[in-house]
Formats: C-alpha cells, sequence, structure tokens
C-alpha cells in the first residue's frame, strides 16, 4: 500500500462534494504534469491512502481522508473542446492523460498547510519543500500516520 497526497481546488472539487457524490467517490480529473500522471499511471493501486489536500483558496490544507477507488482510465476531459483541460493533441486511440476515482474516508478536522509546516515529522514530506508544486505527491507511512493523528482520525 502506498500513500498519496492529491491537490484539487475546492471551488472546482471539494472534500464536502466528495462526501456529497454517490458512493462518496469522484473521479480525479484535469491532471496535466506529466509526473503527476505517470504516479497515478504507474504507481497508485486500488486502496491507496490519499490525504484530500484543498489548493489554490484561502486557507490551504488537508480536508479529508480517501482511498484510490479504481485503476487508471482516460480523463475524458481531454476530449472535450468546451473543457478547461482539453488537449488537442490527444486523441482516443492515443490518450496523454488519466483519472483514477477517489473514495472519501473520514474527514477529520482540517490540517492548514500553516500547521503542517511546524511539525518536525513533516519537514521531509514533497508538499513543504521548496519550489514543491506538484499536484499529486508520495507520502510516507510515517507521514501520512503523522497527518492522521493530528487530524484525529
Amino acid at each position: 500500500m502506498r500513500y498519496w497526497l492529491m491537490k484539487s481546488e475546492p471551488d472546482e472539487v471539494s472534500f464536502a462534494d466528495v462526501i456529497k457524490a454517490p458512493g462518496k467517490t469522484v473521479a480525479w480529473f484535469g491532471v496535466r504534469n506529466y509526473q503527476a500522471r505517470n504516479f497515478m499511471r504507474d504507481q497508485m493501486e486500488v486502496g491507496d491512502g490519499v490525504l484530500f489536500y484543498h489548493s489554490s483558496c484561502a486557507v490551504p490544507g488537508v480536508a479529508g481522508i480517501a482511498k484510490v477507488a479504481s485503476g487508471a482510465y482516460p480523463d475524458a476531459s481531454q476530449f472535450d473542446p468546451a473543457s478547461h483541460y482539453f488537449d488537442p493533441k490527444s486523441t482516443r486511440e492515443q490518450p496523454r492523460w488519466i483519472s483514477v476515482d477517489v473514495t472519501a474516508v473520514a474527514e477529520g478536522r482540517y490540517l492548514p498547510l500553516s500547521e503542517m509546516r511546524g511539525v518536525p515529522a513533516l519537514e521531509d514530506m514533497v508538499l513543504l519543500q521548496k519550489g514543491s508544486r506538484l499536484s499529486i505527491s508520495p507520502v510516507t507511512k510515517g507521514q501520512w500516520d503523522k497527518v492522521l493523528e493530528l487530524m484525529g482520525v
């Protein structure tokens, strides 16, 4: 089992949206970074843990705990000319971008980025490294356990 931090802008898909979704499951779409895509395609497995992170908002932080609920499949938004995530170079025969489904597991206490920065056990977390902007990043078991402890989950 692996652990991941996955960033979502809450005005697009929030953790509350996931909780309200049928089966508490949504497609993770719109990833347009090759390294993040490769994590989903090559390393994520059903059941992996996910720290659902709200980014590009007033108080960024971990909003909930989820799990990977599907294997990788083509992201439909890359084919939709009306979508912000449309990619004219991607074809159905050779899709460039993929999605996975995630399912909400637990909400816990919202854990702000500012608080995470002050926790020694999290200092090596990819999210906290200078210049890190990946929308998906690996999390160690120790980091996962510490975040869950801080969230009261």
